[in-house]
């Protein structure tokens, strides 16, 4: 899919007009947000998930939608303690062998990031991939909010015995 293609798709997917894509490009790869969220990716891949949390407002809102129930990354967390808790349990139960933010696209105090992730579920041995959506809204410097889509169907899959 060509850049152009997967602004459209997401311009679509936010029920935004191509006009809407033209603003988000012209906001350019190098905006204060998007250094902040690259700065994030860069830590997790480093393990440094202190730098992650301490990024975080300290009533930041932390979601990866889906049912606690079906995975145990699932579902909302609140303030650095919620986001410290979610990468411990991303510590204990996953084992990535990628991790790839693709796309960056800064709309307003918003940045919307298209990637893929494959991984192992420990308990069950069980590979995974999906492609993903983050949506970091920024205020003041710090993640106010975060949500994550994926395909929660492969992500419950993998993690059933």
């Amino acid at each position: 899919m060509s850049k152009i293609d997967r602004r459209r798709v997401l311009a679509t997917a936010l029920g935004a007009s191509a006009a809407f894509v033209g603003v988000a490009e012209a906001q350019g790869p190098d905006t204060p947000n998007i250094a902040l969220v690259k700065s994030l990716y860069a830590a997790f891949g480093k393990g440094d998930t202190a730098t992650i949390v301490a990024a975080m407002a300290a009533d930041a809102d932390w979601e990866t939608v889906g049912r606690s129930s079906d995975f145990p990354t699932f579902g909302p967390r609140k303030g650095q303690p919620g986001v410290q808790e979610f990468f411990n349990l991303v510590g204990s139960n996953l084992e990535f062998s990628e991790f790839t933010p693709k796309d960056f696209y800064p709309v307003g105090d918003k940045v919307f990031v298209l990637g893929r992730y494959a991984m192992k579920v420990k308990k069950t041995g069980k590979a995974m991939t999906s492609d993903w959506v983050h949506i970091f809204t920024i205020a003041d410097g710090k993640v106010k909010t975060f949500r994550e889509f994926l395909d929660t169907a492969r992500a419950a899959e993998a993690y059933r015995a």
